[in-house]
């Protein structure tokens, strides 16, 4: 009996083992899942730096959403100013024309004058 119970739990083990990481490849789906559904609805919006801005701040969990994706984008923008030599927000500014040419129509962005404009 002993030995059932033993190879149970090795088997439960390894589901939550499969579990969770089917849950953390999961959770950048779930966000830019969110970040569109947000983008679209006008919640947020980019910004010429190349980070997002919360339009509206009743949106349910879109300050969450901007800081986690912001976090995700200044530290790609860092380690890719670190190799190149330049600035982080010089790069910020390289994929913010990048994200614009990529975002769907209706995704609102703010310019360096603080105007919202939409694509």
């Amino acid at each position: 009996m002993k030995r059932r119970f033993a190879l149970g739990a090795s088997r439960l083990s390894g589901l939550v083992l499969v579990l969770g990481l089917l849950l953390a490849f999961n959770a950048p789906a779930a966000t830019a899942q969110s970040l569109d559904a947000l983008r679209a609805s006008g919640a947020i919006g980019e910004r010429y730096d190349g980070l997002v801005v919360v339009r509206d701040s009743g949106a349910a969990g879109a300050q969450s959403v901007a800081n986690e994706i912001n976090a995700k984008r200044r530290s790609l923008y860092e380690q890719r100013a670190a190799s190149q030599g330049v600035k982080p927000e010089d790069v910020g500014r390289v994929y913010a024309n990048q994200i614009k040419q990529k975002a769907p129509g209706g995704t609102w962005f703010l310019d360096e004058n603080g105007n919202w404009r939409q694509k």
